[in-house]
């Protein structure tokens, strides 16, 4: 069972795992994706494949991967399915949508891998999970964690610190100040002293309800 972001990771995970069935990496067991918005955003990509990187036949080849799951129905009676599958479902961190459902069905049981293909915000369901958790709390229940647990690392959409210091130094003039508002606060405290310092920007972490005039 993956938790997966909609848009985007999803749709990686598909290619991924089309690329691993057709080298025989992997068996060629079902694939089930089970989000209404990773059926939307899937469906685009197969429409204007012209917009991505893949070679047009390759995006077009990611709604084979998988069965679409349509209907709630559909997606409860997954739940009872026996036999080696894999679920991708939103939402990416199990704070909610489907995935949540299954994460109540699934994790109890150790024949099962809970796997993780994006960051876990703390706080959130997904890293209660990726941190040890015996059980979480679903739906009003306490659900143990006896499934497997993993987590992929190098699924990123994020760019790292060298890639953004990449991108700004092509600037043709530095902005007044540069805010830095997402990340944990000590890799975004480096990246903001890196800008600092290898660039010789203004830059600054908003702080909680600060406000900014911006003329």
């Amino acid at each position: 069972m993956i938790p997966a972001f909609a848009v985007g990771r999803a749709q990686s995970l598909l290619h991924g795992i089309g690329q691993l069935k057709s080298r025989g990496a992997i068996p060629d067991l079902p694939v089930f994706l089970n989000s209404p918005m990773a059926e939307a955003a899937t469906h685009a990509y197969g429409t204007h494949p012209q917009e991505l990187r893949l070679p047009a036949e390759q995006v077009r080849a990611l709604a084979g991967v998988a069965h679409i799951v349509d209907t709630p129905e559909e997606s409860e009676r997954l739940n009872g399915r026996r036999g080696p599958m894999v679920i991708i479902a939103a939402s990416g961190m199990a704070t909610g949508g489907r995935v949540v459902h299954h994460l109540k069905a699934f994790a109890p049981h150790a024949r099962n891998t809970i796997l993780f293909a994006g960051y876990q915000a703390g706080g959130t369901r997904g890293a209660s999970i990726a941190g040890g958790a015996p059980s979480v709390r679903i739906h009003g229940q306490d659900v143990p964690v006896r499934a497997e647990v993993a987590m992929l690392d190098d699924l990123s959409a994020h760019a790292d610190a060298r890639e953004i210091l990449a991108w700004l130094g092509h600037f043709k003039r530095p902005p007044a100040t540069t805010f830095i508002t997402h990340g944990e606060p000590a890799a975004a405290d480096a990246l903001r002293q890196r800008i600092e310092r290898e660039l010789g920007w203004a830059c600054h972490m908003p702080y909680y309800q600060e406000t900014v005039s911006l003329d």
